[in-house]
This record gives C-alpha cells, sequence and structure tokens, in this order.
C-alpha cells in the first residue's frame, strides 16, 4: 500500500480491483483540511480515462509492473502487434488500450511493454518520434514576427502545428508526451 501523496504520473496501481495508471497528479491544498490530490488516471484493461480526487492519508494498493522491450510490427484493424526483443514472443494490443498513443506509432520502433502477472497493460513511447510530413498547407506570406504556424498531417495521420518553413516530405521530431513539434530533422 502507499499513500496517495506518493502518486506521480506514470505510477500504476489498483483500486475497486481495476488496475490504473495516473495520467495526470495536481496536489491542492485548501486554507483548512486536508489536502486534496486530484488525478487523471487510465483504466489499463478497459482504456477508459477519468477523474478522480483523493484526499491526503489516503492509501492505494501499489503493482510491480514488468518492462520489457518490444518492436512494433503492425496492425490489423482494431489489435496492435508487437514482437519481444529478446524472445521474438508477439503480443497483440488493443486500439482502446492504448488510446492516443497510436497516433505515434510506425513499424519497427522500439518500445517498452508493461505487463502485470504476464497480462500485457500499456506501451511506453520514447519521449520524441521522428514522422515525415505527407500533407502541409500553403504557407501564408507575411507576419511572420510572430511566429506564425501551420497545420501538417503526418505519415501516421497524426496533425501537428508547426513553424511555416516546414513543407511536404520534411522529417520532423514530435514529443509523443504533448504532441507539439520539436525540430525539423
Amino acid at each position: 500500500m502507499i499513500h496517495v501523496n506518493e502518486l506521480r504520473k506514470g505510477v500504476t496501481f489498483t483500486m475497486d480491483g481495476e488496475l490504473y495508471k495516473v495520467l495526470e497528479y495536481q496536489h491542492y491544498k485548501p486554507g483548512r483540511g486536508k489536502a486534496i490530490i486530484r488525478t487523471t488516471l487510465r483504466n489499463l484493461r478497459t482504456g477508459t480515462t477519468i477523474q478522480q480526487n483523493f484526499t491526503s492519508g489516503d492509501r492505494v494498493e501499489d503493482i510491480r509492473v514488468e518492462r520489457r522491450g518490444v518492436q512494433y510490427l503492425y496492425t490489423d484493424g482494431d489489435l496492435y502487434h508487437f514482437m519481444d526483443t529478446e524472445t521474438y514472443e508477439q503480443t497483440a494490443l488493443a486500439a482502446s488500450m492504448l488510446g492516443d498513443q497510436v497516433r505515434y506509432l510506425k513499424e519497427g520502433m522500439e518500445l517498452v511493454l508493461s505487463s502485470y502477472e504476464g497480462e500485457p497493460l500499456d506501451v511506453e513511447l520514447p519521449t520524441t518520434v521522428e514522422m515525415e510530413v505527407v500533407g502541409a498547407e500553403m504557407a501564408i506570406a507575411g507576419d511572420t514576427a510572430t511566429g506564425a504556424m501551420k497545420k501538417v498531417r503526418l505519415e501516421t495521420g497524426l496533425e501537428v502545428q508547426v513553424p511555416l518553413f516546414i513543407e511536404q516530405g520534411d522529417v520532423i521530431r514530435v514529443d509523443t508526451r504533448t504532441g507539439e513539434y520539436v525540430t525539423r530533422m
């Protein structure tokens, strides 16, 4: 058991018989009374996201998650297939379990698969990924001193705001935590 004050982004725990991963965490201390811990949690079995508030002093059951290196292979409809890089064993995860992470998956990408008691739960993406721009709006000449941005579509279907100089065919780096443009390669 751990105190809810120890919860941080990425921590996994059980509550009411379900497995949850902390997506967002905020500690709030009102003028009087106990502190409130506001969290956004993702159910690792169903993929649903919930908001949950805890009061300081509450406890949840911490779980130990096994992590191993995998490579993303392909998708066939609703299932995404991964291969363990040591044993070559293949695992399939439903799109609902992966959530928004599917927008960053490219064939051959190296990831970390989390599992609990042999049940695959989640994949951890690298901090940044490199993707090719397949669709870009035409840049409008004019006031560029304000850091003008335009929207582009990447090879996985992800849409990102980028500076005006990015064109179709460019490879850019995207932050997987925020979904924002980092740099051109």
